[in-house]
């Protein structure tokens, strides 16, 4: 295995392709599930490479197959493709060409460091021990995201271990982290019609008023996890959107609520998930408001492998110092990496993208989001040092 020093200088003289090929992507974006010419776009570099490119994975999903010339162990790394439905707000040469569409949270920089892996793998398979197998895969924003279509068309078929890098703008550039076990969320949608009756806003008791019987539900489901849930066990309920209603003198007959249930284990997933449905059946009922209810179950807890986590700590002491490796909390945002994790061993890491002194500091799904492009070199080196590492065991 080539030493960590080489491995980052090789990198670094990838790193002005880095930044035009996620620049490219930025001003590019597709949402998921439609990453139709982001596909076509990464696999024309590939074969520009040299590499072995299966397309049409899973939808629009990328696998690559390098194999070494010395034997060894299947270690796949994963990028992400896809956008989101945000318009760009950022006053740059590189902002998203497409109206109402950008990368905000980071996958063009993803997909960006895993192409300068292939390059780097791709140039260097006389020294490679086994086979190394890269994911890009689309439609990790919306459920029922991309991972689960991946891994039935082959693509963990084979792997030992499995890492993924999310680029993070709340950590300085410079630091990583991660955490051993439950490590992110789940993540299950809900959807809630009430139907009342509605009127003059006058005459309220010839009505059922839908905001009523809705602004009730929006304070009693708090205490599902205030009154309901282990205190111990992390949850959270949110009413993301309320809609209802037109004008100021009419009685809204409709209102539509939409929200997120976030858990870390199945017990507490299923004892929220009943408690809300018996609160909106109730509540309506209270009020004689008729209802439909929908319930999406969405991606599983990213759960790290113990052993991975800290392989994750010793590599990323080396590269980046001790100091720079943080044991993160847990955070209840979701990634559908959780699929792969429940599969084959492996460790989903954070590489610090933020930075103050250049107004990097927006969180992601910001309209004004960026990275510092920097910490895709950082990305890079990360996942190569994990796989080596795994490979040299």
């Amino acid at each position: 295995m080539k030493t960590s020093g080489y491995i980052k200088e090789q990198l670094q003289r990838l790193y002005p392709d880095m930044v035009r090929w996620r620049r490219h992507l930025h001003q590019n974006p597709e949402l998921s599930f439609q990453e139709v010419h982001t596909s076509r776009w990464i696999a024309d570099q590939l074969n520009a490479f040299g590499c072995e490119v299966r397309k049409d994975v899973g939808g629009h999903g990328l696998l690559v197959t390098i194999k070494g010339d010395l034997p060894g162990p299947v270690v796949a790394l994963r990028a992400d493709i896809d956008a989101l439905p945000i318009q760009d707000e950022k006053e740059c040469d590189y902002r998203s060409k497409v109206p109402g569409v950008m990368h905000a949270c980071g996958h063009d920089g993803h997909t960006a460091a895993l192409l300068a892996v292939a390059s780097y793998y791709q140039q260097h398979k006389a020294e490679l021990a086994g086979e190394r197998r890269l994911i890009f895969q689309p439609a990790e924003e919306q459920t029922p995201g991309g991972a689960l279509r991946m891994i039935e068309d082959g693509a963990l078929d084979g792997v030992d271990a499995i890492y993924g890098v999310h680029l993070w703008s709340p950590l300085p550039y410079g630091q990583a982290s991660t955490k051993p076990g439950p490590f992110m969320a789940a993540a299950d949608e809900f959807t809630l019609e009430i139907v009342g009756l509605g009127g003059h806003g006058g005459m309220p008791h010839k009505t059922v008023d839908t905001i009523v019987i809705g602004s009730a539900l929006v304070q009693s489901v708090q205490s599902i996890v205030g009154r309901n849930v282990d205190p111990l066990k992390p949850a959270v309920v949110t009413i993301g959107s309320f809609q209802a209603g037109t004008t100021n003198n009419v009685i809204a007959e409709r209102c539509v609520m939409k929200g997120t249930v976030r858990t870390f284990d199945e017990e507490t997933r299923k004892l929220t998930h009943e408690r809300l449905e018996q609160l909106v059946k109730h509540t309506c009922g209270m009020y004689g408001a008729k209802y439909d209810y929908h319930m999406r179950i969405g991606y599983p807890p990213v759960v790290n492998d113990e052993q991975e986590a800290g392989r994750f700590f010793r590599v990323s002491g080396e590269l980046f110092g001790e100091a720079n490796t943080i044991r993160s909390e847990a955070m209840m945002v979701a990634e559908d990496f959780s699929y792969y994790l429940e599969k084959v061993p492996g460790c989903f890491m954070f590489i610090g993208a933020g930075n103050e002194e250049t107004g990097v500091v927006h969180a992601h799904h910001h309209p004004r989001f960026d990275i510092d492009e920097r910490a895709m070199v950082h990305s890079a080196q990360l996942l190569i040092q994990m796989a080596e590492d795994f490979a040299k065991a």
